[in-house]
């Protein structure tokens, strides 16, 4: 798409009608311009100088864009900031000042005077046509002071494409001219003069002027807050970077940057491309791309985009992306497409506002001469028909869609969120169902230990060791899951093998295994040192010690497969050591962000290519209302295309694999970490990749849909309301009547507050809810964690348990001398009192005592017991 920056444009009308002429040149596919940026976007093959020459044909200025292109992209993101200045509002300040020192004496002569009866100089009193005089003088200076309101109203006229500013210069002409009429018959009779110097509107032609004004300074500063997002953003695009030639440093503009240069940044210095650090390790703030306040640490191998903020470390780092293709300049440009298109709900008032000004000058036409004919003067029919022209006020029309979009794409900005086009932001807020990638979306995509659970009489960091030293040599995804949990617990192998806990990584670096041998669809075997080593699914490490089958294993690895969790089972010289679980773990937020969805209405649905017990144990657990398993990568389009049969829906991935589905949804939203093939084919980019940021991305824009709504009521209800009242239409019914004065009062302030109103959504905060049904989600997240901690609660009494079993043994103690049922009570009763004995059941017709014990007893103690209640001990079988 081609920019142009277009000049002359004043309200809708005039966007309307560039528009039109551009869509008219052959070539041209596509049009959209934004009155809010006086921009204009363009698609198609046409010649960039027949669309410069259709513009200029319809009375308007237009120039293209420099593209920033090449290592040019980064300086052209910085000085984009300067096309985005607000430069009207200063020059509305100085046209506001002069026009009042003026319309002020203006006031007190024409109002002043002859209403209240003010002083005025000598040579004035009773000498009407020299007030007129005055009047005449003030005025034509202020109508000089505002000329642009007559060269581009009367040039529009003059092509056919009459707009605001041709109302404004009509109105205040008409005044003029006919105040001008008046005076002229106020020279024949000074008595006659003196009653006609209440039809001079010479006041009413300069006060339009002058209270237009003050509106448009007014709009004029709002519009440029509107933009104050992406200024903001522009502003942050570094200038000049500091490369390494020949080992010496060299401050260079950032165009001169390329692909392969290594530079270096100094703590509180920006990142000025995207690139790989090299050297050095440093934490980094990167709030200008995800809107995360918390700096990200940085090492040798990690990624830094540009604009960032280096906040500590020294950084050498190597150039990757430079120019256009940065990370920056790709948001920068993603935010203006958008402010450059125009959303689906723009199209009602776009057409209105294409007629809306000659309709106007109808309606006043036909007020003159309805009130001529109804029997009233001259002077009362032109003031309803100036009132009409005045009144009415295309620019509401224009500015209800484009301001509010700013506006939103803005603070999606601020958030780390990116719509692509104003169609995307004003879709996103009507979707009912949101499918959710599984894998990187819910969950983050890498395998990750979940549990660790020793066999009986064997310790945890027993485990762990012979599972780093068996898994090291492994390529499988699982097994490098659980040398990375070996690492970060390297310190407790350590203590355990009797190396220096200040070293810890020696405990790892000792772990050495020989004659490895990986078993396909099975397992892992090898020797460390003099023991044998196995690793794998339960049945081939029972069949390799060669062990007995065991239940409680069983349900212990069904249990955490119930939970999507892999079990994984190790064993050393034939003695079982342990289950380690490895699973997909759920990001930080998926539950939260799943809960949000819910809270604003959304159907949620989770596409995965696991099997159903495994889907459902994830999908229990986040809370999902959908579960769509063993999908094959080619198959989610084809489940998102049903979905739709539903309702619109909204498809959330990262992967190469989501992009036919990213497509073929209403909005793709595509997490900022994912490949650049999803990113490309998505709606929305959320560059921090958090479902929390999905939800916030539906909030706002519905908060924006909203806004958008609300400022296009405003804007027809004060047309429908203001032109009646102007034209008279109340006159016969309530007596209202409305001075032109008020009615260029009231137009000067319709477009202000639709500016204002749009403005209103920077106070939004995307990610608290508000809604009755949304104050439920706090609730309800801490429900689903707190089942969640219950479940592991209950599994781990269970493994506890399990673990008691298998350590508890049974001891047949004999005893002498009991008789009856009353001595097994109390022989039970004495051992039972011993610490470590679980249970005791005695036969006095066998003679003996059966105990449970859960750990060594001291024969002693059970000596003692049995004798303290006067029976006799005789040893243990």
């Amino acid at each position: 798409m081609d920019q142009y920056q277009v000049t002359g444009m004043s309200c809708a009308a005039c966007s309307a009608r560039v528009e039109k002429a551009v869509k008219s040149v052959e070539g041209v596919t596509d049009c959209s311009v934004s009155l809010l940026t006086n921009s204009m976007g363009v698609e198609g093959t046409a010649d960039p100088q027949r669309i410069i020459q259709a513009v200029t044909a319809a009375g308007y200025g237009a120039k293209l864009k420099k593209p920033a292109a090449g290592n040019a992209g980064m300086a052209e993101s910085a000085d984009g900031a300067n096309d985005l200045e607000d430069l009207e509002t200063p020059k509305m300040k100085r046209r506001l000042i002069a026009s009042l020192i003026v319309t002020l004496p203006l006031a007190y002569v024409a109002m002043g005077h002859a209403m209240w009866n003010w002083p005025l100089p000598g040579f004035f009193e009773g000498n009407p046509l020299a007030i007129g005089m005055l009047q005449m003088l003030l005025a034509a200076i202020v109508m000089v002071i505002n000329q642009k309101f007559f060269v581009n109203g009367f040039r529009g006229a003059l092509h056919g494409a009459p707009n605001m500013d041709t109302l404004v210069a009509m109105g205040s002409a008409a005044s003029f001219l006919y105040s001008t009429v008046m005076l002229f018959l106020m020279t024949g009779d000074a008595q006659a003069g003196m009653a006609l110097l209440h039809e001079l509107y010479f006041d009413s032609a300069a006060m339009i002027l002058a209270l237009i004004t003050v509106g448009k300074m007014l709009e004029a500063r709002s519009k440029g807050k509107t933009t104050s997002a992406l200024k903001s953003l522009m502003k942050l695009a570094p200038k000049t970077a500091v490369i390494l030639k020949d080992g010496e440093e060299k401050e260079v503009p950032i165009r001169q940057v390329k692909v392969g240069d290594l530079f270096v940044v100094r703590p509180g210095e920006s990142i000025p491309v995207d690139g790989i650090v090299r050297e050095g390790m440093s934490a980094v703030n990167e709030a200008a791309l995800t809107g995360e306040s918390l700096p990200v640490d940085k090492a040798p191998g990690d990624g830094v985009s540009a604009a960032t903020l280096n906040q500590s470390g020294f950084l050498t780092c190597e150039a990757r992306r430079v120019g256009e293709d940065t990370t920056f300049s790709q948001i920068i440009q993603m935010v203006s497409d958008a402010a450059a298109t125009k959303a689906p709900i723009a199209k009602l008032a776009d057409r209105v506002s294409g007629v809306f000004v000659p309709v106007v000058i109808g309606i006043a036409a036909v007020a003159l001469l309805a009130w001529i004919l109804a029997g009233q003067s001259f002077g009362f029919a032109l003031a309803r028909a100036i009132s009409v022209l005045v009144i009415s006020c295309p620019c509401a029309l224009g500015l209800a869609t484009p301001v509010a979009i700013m506006v939103g794409n803005g603070v999606g900005a601020r958030n780390g969120i990116l719509f692509k086009t104003a169609i995307a932001l004003e879709e996103t807020g009507k979707t009912k169902i949101v499918a959710l990638d599984k894998t990187g979306t819910i969950t983050k995509g890498e395998p990750a230990v979940t549990d660790v659970i020793p066999a009986a009489g064997v310790t945890k960091e027993e485990l762990m060791r012979a599972a780093f030293a068996l898994e090291q040599k492994s390529e499988h995804p699982l097994a490098k899951a659980i040398v990375q949990y070996g690492r970060e617990h390297a310190s407790d192998m350590a203590v355990t093998s009797g190396s220096n806990a200040a070293d810890p990584k020696g405990a790892l670096t000792d772990l050495s295994v020989e004659e490895f041998q990986a078993v396909a669809g099975n397992g892992l075997t090898a020797r460390m040192g003099t023991d044998r080593l196995i690793g794998g699914n339960l049945r081939f490490v029972l069949e390799s010690i060669g062990g007995a089958d065991k239940p409680a294993l069983k349900e212990t690895a069904q249990s955490l497969a119930d939970q999507g969790k892999t079990p994984m089972f190790f064993a050393m010289n034939g003695r079982l050591l342990g289950i380690i679980a490895v699973a997909d773990a759920l990001k930080e937020d998926s539950i939260r962000g799943i809960q949000a969805f819910k809270a604003l209405g959304m159907h949620v649905v989770m596409l995965t290519g696991d099997n159903e017990r495994t889907a459902r144990a994830i999908g229990d657990r986040v809370g999902v209302d959908e579960i769509v398993a063993g999908v094959l990568p080619d198959g989610k389009e084809t489940v998102i295309r049903k979905l739709r049969e539903k309702g619109r829906v909204a498809m959330v991935g990262d992967g190469i694999n989501d992009a036919p589905a990213l497509v073929r949804a209403d909005v793709g939203i595509a997490i900022g970490a994912g490949t650049d093939v999803a990113i490309d084919a998505a709606d929305v980019v959320l560059m921090k990749g958090s479902l929390l940021d999905a939800a916030a991305a539906m909030r706002l824009s519905r908060a924006t849909l909203r806004n958008v709504k609300e400022n296009l009521f405003w804007a027809f209800c004060y047309n429908a309301i203001g032109i009646p009242l102007a034209a008279g239409l109340w006159i016969p019914i309530f007596g209202w009547t409305l001075n032109p004065m008020f009615g260029a009062a009231a137009m000067s302030l319709s477009s202000f507050c639709v500016v204002t109103n749009a403005l209103r959504l920077n106070l939004l905060k995307p990610y608290a809810f508000r809604s009755m049904e949304e104050r439920k989600l706090d609730k309800t997240v801490n429900d689903m964690e707190n089942k969640e901690k219950a479940e592991e609660k209950i599994m781990n009494v269970s493994e506890e348990k399990e673990r008691s079993k298998e350590e508890m043994k049974e001891i047949t103690v004999k005893v002498k001398g009991m008789m009856c049922g009353h001595c097994e009570a109390t022989v039970k009763k004495a051992l039972e009192a011993i610490d470590g004995i679980e249970s005791a059941a005695a036969d006095h017709n066998k003679g003996i005592a059966v105990i449970t014990v859960s750990k060594e007893i001291p024969e002693d103690a059970i000596r003692d017991a049995i004798v303290s209640k006067d029976f006799e001990y005789l040893g243990m079988e």
